[in-house]
């Protein structure tokens, strides 16, 4: 499986959050319309991406199982990812099979840096949020992973107050905003 280090915290100020994403990126931003929609599963998580929902003939769509634990701040996330040309059928299937729990819909504005992806999302029910991967390489010590990670962290200004131990389809599930 594949591994990250990741963390994810809610944003005063979007603005300033752009200007620095950009900064470390050196360019702007690849904006992503996304629908997650979360499926029962026995280990871990399981949720269908699709990308640009509304428009079904430009859908595409990531299958993706994914395992970490609830807690703030930088924290292991192992994923396996599954592409799809066809994730409106895919979904169908899922749901009647499986049973669909919970659906996440967000504006996601994509930067890479590095071994980063920097995402400031805006996660409709909940408001913005920025959310720090840092794919780790094969072999990669978790330990170099969190240290970028914290560097980040710093670099946008997160407190431990503003890290969000939840996945965003347990926020939405408990009211929380």
């Amino acid at each position: 499986m594949a591994a990250n280090i990741e963390f994810k915290a809610r944003l005063q100020d979007v603005a300033s959050a752009h200007a620095i994403a950009k900064r470390l990126s050196g360019k702007g931003p690849e904006i992503l319309r996304q629908c997650d929609v979360f499926f029962a599963s026995p280990r871990g998580r399981l949720k269908l991406r699709i990308f640009d929902e509304d428009e079904a003939a430009a859908a595409r769509g990531e299958l993706i199982l994914y395992e970490r634990s609830d807690q703030p701040g930088p924290r292991r996330s192992n994923y396996q990812i599954a592409s799809t040309p066809d994730p409106l059928v895919l979904r169908q299937i899922l749901e009647q099979m499986l049973g669909s729990f919970g659906t996440v819909r967000k504006v996601r504005s994509l930067y890479l840096a590095g071994q980063s992806r920097i995402h400031l999302d805006k996660v409709e029910g909940l408001g913005d949020f920025l959310e720090i991967e840092v794919v780790l390489r094969e072999g990669q010590p978790d330990a170099e992973g969190e240290q970028i990670a914290q560097f980040l962290m710093q670099e946008f200004g997160i407190q431990e107050c503003d890290l969000v131990p939840l996945a965003y389809i347990d926020l939405l599930s408990a009211g929380q905003k």
